[in-house]
């Protein structure tokens, strides 16, 4: 189930830069996930990563860790 984050408050990544280009946002308090966004394109679909992932999913992007598929 999707949840509904036409309420949701958005901030925009500590890790995102400060030009306005390349930038992801995060919405937090949704219940079971954390929603990501791109900036550039706020109307689509948001990324629902689990939080039990999202961790794991910050550390592998500090890292370049993704494994190969």
């Amino acid at each position: 189930m999707t949840p509904d984050l036409s309420a949701a408050t958005w901030r925009t990544s500590s890790y995102s830069n400060g030009d306005g280009g390349n930038c992801v946002e995060v919405a937090d308090g949704v219940p079971g996930v954390i929603p990501v966004r791109d900036t550039k394109n706020r109307s689509a679909a948001a990324l629902l990563i689990p939080t039990t992932a999202w961790t794991p999913f910050i550390e592998a992007t500090k890292n370049g860790t993704f494994p190969a598929h």
